[in-house]
């Protein structure tokens, strides 16, 4: 249903006296009577009018729609929660009134004087929290502000094996309702980019560096982990480029992730005379062709 303003109805201002309150519903009243009036709506108009008018003029019932309405503008659709008592009210003189839905919707029956106390669910806030991937691997407490300029801050539990994009309920630490329950903060992780290992999802990917005789003549290297070093055999012949799974040592989801080793062979420099000496004699004896596979294209 939609929200009533009832100033805007009245054309009054929000802080208007209870004097000039009642002139201007005096005003309306008698513009839109039924039995004077000539406005082609004049029936629904006065109806409404009567209904701004029983609200604003009682201090209780003015408060509580003023609280409420803070939240809210004129035209937003507006749902009372669930098991809320909706009934119709009385209107002046003790006869019947048909108010509208969203009026029955805020004070229940029972006299005019006096409604029951409105008790609106406050608003879900969603916001963002930037973790460590060694946070999303091991888990972690974090502080973090109050959203919405709260004062405060609130303590977040992230879970071992959080992944980005992946988000943390925190029940009633939303928006305040007026005079209700606060609504829940929903947290979506992102996990800040690390200097090493590139994550895809729940797998990990590690480029691991090794010397030219380690992919030659193979090798056991360490290699590191987010659970920590082990040791890896690189097998003889390794090239460039080669991958290489270690299965489970990625996220400790709910079906863990892995860690994909890449090799990268990298040249020792020639910086000295002894390394050009060992890279000449290596020329001479080596019958090594890297591009004997392109030798149909150099015929061209």
């Amino acid at each position: 249903m939609e929200y009533k303003d009832y100033y805007k109805v009245l054309g009054v201002p929000r802080d208007v006296a209870a004097d000039e309150l009642k002139k201007a519903y005096r005003k309306l009243a008698r513009k839109y009577h039924p039995d004077v009036s000539k406005e082609a709506n004049a029936e629904a108009r006065f109806k409404e009018v009567g209904e701004a008018y029983e609200v604003l003029k009682d201090p209780e019932k003015r408060a509580q729609y003023d609280q409420f309405g803070s939240n809210y503008q004129h035209g937003q659709s507006f749902n009372p929660p669930p098991g809320w008592e909706q009934a119709g009210g009385m209107g002046r003189g003790g006869h019947s009134q048909n108010f509208s839905s969203f009026f029955e919707s805020m004070f229940s029956s029972g006299g005019m004087g006096g409604g029951d106390n409105f008790f609106a669910q406050g608003e879900d806030v969603n916001a963002k929290i930037t973790i460590t991937l060694e946070d999303a691997y091991r888990g972690a407490q974090k502080s973090i502000r109050r959203p919405g300029g709260a004062v405060g801050t609130i303590n977040v539990k992230i879970p071992a094996g959080i992944t980005s994009g992946k988000k943390i309920r925190l029940a009633g630490q939303g928006k305040a309702g007026p005079g209700g329950q606060a609504g829940d903060l929903f947290l979506e992780i992102n996990i800040a980019k690390h200097p090493h290992y590139q994550l895809d999802d729940n797998n990990l990917t590690l480029n691991l560096p090794i010397a030219q005789w380690e992919a030659a003549l193979g090798a056991k290297v360490t290699v590191p982990t987010l659970a920590g070093r082990i040791s890896l055999t690189i097998p003889e012949g390794a090239k460039s480029g080669q991958k290489m799974r270690l299965k489970g040592r990625g996220l400790p989801t709910k079906i863990p992730g892995d860690q994909i080793v890449v090799l990268q062979i990298m040249t020792p420099p020639a910086d000295s005379a002894k390394a050009q000496q060992l890279y000449q004699q290596m020329a001479e004896e080596l019958n090594f062709n890297p591009r004997q596979a392109l030798e149909s294209l150099l015929d061209i």
